[in-house]
């Protein structure tokens, strides 16, 4: 037996080196415990991807300092160097343990084949492992500069994981609110209606990586899988892949032709993997600051490599969403988004997340409504279970062109695949209000607020619907509670403005007026927010002079125009028709 000197722990897996909690070497010791209140599966390793099988059980028996692994399929047992995966360990250390172990080496095989048969092959279906919760990955190492690395790895897992057809996997919104929180698998499993759960632990140390990982069936509590990895940085990419194959071979799935992403390589430049990593990390938290570290991040990773499609995937869903913050001009962020987008289907036209950025900017910069929806289509062809997908789909293209029952059922499916994205969670209200459901948007734009205030999308959907169904008053008291801190917020004094017009209140509606043009000396004003105020305060003139801007400057927010109640004030004037054909939309 062993036991960790740091946290005390005992294993009776005389071929385990290093503690799975801490990563300390482990020493000879006596047991604190009974064998009894161990884990009665062994934790075992699995090989490097790619490394050869081998030829019979007497083989694997004979490679000195070899760790044996249960069998991914029926006859397979494959050969891997012990000071290869762990290189702190030193080789004559790894020589006298393989001197002690040897003669048992050949009792472990047999019994792990043996076991592993049963477990693998001979058990009822019942037995069978169907679904898993990849739960965000801890960072030891406490840094927040780092958190990027254990938040991207486990995305990576799920994303990887749930483009099998036979697993299902708990999506990134629904396991990450674990994050940083003291956990029982077996309760988060409940929670999550899944029969598995994989937890791990990262720790940087310099160039050096330590991840560790235990793969729970907990519907009896007993480990599958566990494994430790001692990787440099340089090693992020393949280990991913490596720990992403791993639990497919052990929860029994099989690999077809056509689920590729398992295993597929968007870029083998492990560097550029990681700032791509950074990448999605900071665009999630939307504010102005992390959005421009976002598109430095996916920069660093093109110039690294050149052909990582999907880095320019994502530059170009980035650039799609600035403007309509505001972050940048229309003009300034949708043709790098378009760039970047063709640039992505360029090098691999299989890229779901690069057709739908291009359906993004088709409905923003060139109003080419039908080709938009023909890459939408596409990338939802290419991969159904994308959310993001179905929610662009539903948001960009179908609710721009008036389809809004179509759009709010696309949205529910995306719900479907990540129920707990603040983003699609909170556009649940907006497509409720488009379709004509007025109470059921605001109610559930009030839930999506309250579940986080700083959200703010949540925020703004939340007073627009408010002012959709008259209710100025609370929409009033929601925006002057941001503005106090932050009087430059046009998604605040739009719905400011058009509650203070709506209630009678012109001299404050015109104050935010003033407030809009004192803000357009030093950044983009969003056209669409100065003519809804307008409109509301009965100014009509005035609004459609803004509404002439917004289709001059490809103003993203009057897209919706056909369907947003905040122009309804404006709907009567046949001017607003003509707006609609210079939109190239259907009537």
């Amino acid at each position: 037996m062993k036991r960790c000197p740091q946290c005390r722990r005992d294993y009776y897996d005389e071929t385990l080196l290093f503690c799975l909690d801490d990563g300390s070497s482990l020493l000879d010791g006596p047991a604190s415990g009974s064998p009894a209140d161990e884990p009665q599966t062994a934790i075992l390793s699995e090989p490097p991807i790619g490394a050869p099988a081998a030829a019979s059980a007497s083989a694997v028996a004979r490679s000195a300092g070899g760790q044996f692994g249960e069998t991914a399929t029926r006859a397979q047992v494959f050969k891997t160097d012990q000071t290869a995966i762990l290189p702190n360990v030193h080789p004559h250390t790894a020589s006298r343990k393989n001197t002690l172990i040897a003669g048992a080496i050949g009792i472990i095989l047999i019994t792990t084949l043996g076991i592993g048969s049963y477990w693998l092959y001979g058990r009822a279906d019942s037995s069978q492992i169907n679904s898993i919760a990849v739960l965000p990955f801890e960072n030891r190492g406490g840094d927040a500069d780092t958190d990027y690395l254990s938040d991207g790895l486990a995305e990576s897992l799920i994303y990887r994981l749930s483009q099998l057809p036979d697993l299902k996997v708990s999506p990134t919104s629904s396991v990450f609110r674990y994050k940083g929180k003291e956990t029982d698998p077996q309760t988060i499993a409940k929670e999550l209606g899944v029969d598995s759960v994989m937890t791990g632990r990262i720790l940087q140390r310099g160039d050096n990586l330590n991840i560790s990982v235990n793969l729970v069936d907990t519907r009896n509590g007993k480990s599958l899988w566990g494994e430790q990895y001692e990787r440099k940085m340089s090693d992020l990419l393949a280990t991913q892949r490596e720990i992403a194959t791993t639990i497919t071979q052990k929860l029994q799935l099989k690999l077809s032709g056509e689920e590729t992403a398992i295993t597929k390589k968007y870029t083998n430049n492990n560097e550029a993997y990681q700032l791509y990593l950074k990448g999605r990390y900071h665009f999630a938290r939307r504010n102005r600051d992390d959005v421009k570290k976002a598109i430095e991040s996916y920069e660093q990773a093109i110039k690294l490599d050149p052909n990582f499609a999907l880095a320019y995937a994502r530059i170009a869903e980035v650039y799609n969403q600035m403007p309509n913050y505001p972050y940048a001009a229309p003009m300034d962020a949708f043709p790098k988004a378009k760039a970047a987008a063709e640039k992505a289907i360029a090098i691999d036209p299989t890229l779901a997340e690069g057709h739908t950025a291009m359906g993004n900017t088709l409905t923003s910069l060139d109003r080419n409504w039908p080709a938009a929806e023909s890459s939408f289509k596409r990338a939802l062809e290419l991969d159904p279970k994308s959310a993001t997908a179905h929610y662009r789909y539903a948001s960009e293209y179908l609710i721009s062109v008036g389809r809004t029952k179509e759009a709010l059922a696309e949205v529910e499916k995306a719900l479907e695949i990540e129920p707990l994205d603040p983003n699609m969670v909170a556009n649940l209200g907006r497509h409720y209000l488009y379709d004509g459901q007025r109470e059921r948007a605001v109610e559930q734009s009030r839930r999506a607020y309250e579940a986080d205030p700083s959200f703010v999308i949540a925020r703004l959907l939340y007073g627009m619907t408010l002012n959709a169904t008259g209710g100025y008053t609370d929409a009033i008291a929601l925006s002057e509670k941001y503005l106090v801190d932050d009087p430059n917020n046009q998604q605040m004094l739009m719905v400011a403005g058009y509650a203070y017009g709506r209630s009678g209140r012109r001299p404050d509606a015109e104050r935010v007026i003033e407030r809009f043009r004192e803000i357009s000396k030093t950044q983009y004003v969003i056209p669409s927010f100065v003519a809804v105020v307008f409109g509301a305060m009965g100014e009509k003139d005035e609004a459609f002079a803004e509404l002439d801007r917004s289709i001059e400057q490809r103003d993203s927010w009057f897209r919706w125009c056909k369907v947003e109640p905040l122009f309804d004030p404006l709907r009567d004037d046949l001017r607003f028709a003509g707006l609609l054909k210079r939109m190239n939309l259907p009537e």
